[in-house]
């Protein structure tokens, strides 16, 4: 494998781990002053579910690039759709939708890309 295929392989798979990584500190706002082991747990788990499916798609990835660039696309407009749905209905800003939205979405929209690029360099070997 040439130097810019093992970049191109390894570039999407070590931004998704920093990418669920990143995810994964959201859930550290469970941990206040008076919330029992039990609740946050429970908290974690429910914080850390996309991180978990993220996980899961990534191990499937690994191999079936497609999978990667599929679902990094779908999560980024997912989130997209539920910030939007959030915003209108709560009344707040129009410009908080956009600048969630870049945080999450734009990174997994890029690693989506990086996976489509990779798994069409693949196909074109094949």
């Amino acid at each position: 494998m040439k130097k810019t295929g093992k970049i191109l392989f390894w570039t999407p798979r070590i931004l998704s781990i920093l990418f669920i990584c990143f995810l994964t500190l959201f859930s550290l706002d469970v941990f206040e002053p008076g919330k029992s082991a039990g609740e946050i747990l429970l908290g974690l788990l429910m914080h850390n579910i996309p991180s978990i499916i993220m996980i899961v798609l990534l191990v499937i990835a690994w191999r079936k690039e497609i999978v990667g660039a599929v679902s990094y696309f779908a999560a980024g407009l997912i989130y997209i759709g539920l910030v939007t749905f959030n915003v209108i209905n709560s009344g707040l800003q129009w410009y908080l939708a956009i600048s969630w939205s870049l945080t999450i979405a734009v990174p997994a929209f890029i690693i989506g890309v990086l996976f489509l690029i990779n798994w069409k360099k693949r196909n074109e070997m094949n």
